[in-house]
């Protein structure tokens, strides 16, 4: 391949990657725990849109409501790493990203 066309592909990938970033940045997540007491809401870059606590919950200890806050967190964070995965994955079609 010739060092023209390895250009023109890197230029292709770098548009379908920043088209993925960008669509990351606008869909979001949720995360929910407790019954959906908690909610979290991100975004595929992580960024926080919405935090949802049910009144109810403000009868519970510190320690209860942290760690329900915590796990809505990790579950709205684990879905967006796979929706990173799927996204970036369509984007490179299937080339390996350095981590």
């Amino acid at each position: 391949m010739d060092m023209k066309a390895l250009m023109e592909q890197a230029k292709q990938l770098q548009g379908k990657v920043s088209a993925a970033q960008d669509q990351l940045g606008k869909t979001t997540v949720k995360g929910i725990s407790g019954n959906g007491m908690v909610i979290v809401e991100m975004t595929g870059k992580y960024d926080l849109v919405k935090l949802t606590l049910n009144p109810a919950l403000m009868k519970e200890d510190l320690d209860t409501i942290t760690a329900l806050i915590s796990a809505a967190f990790n579950d709205a964070k684990s879905k967006a790493d796979d929706l990173i995965d799927n996204v970036m994955s369509a984007a490179t079609a299937g080339m390996p990203l350095p981590e």
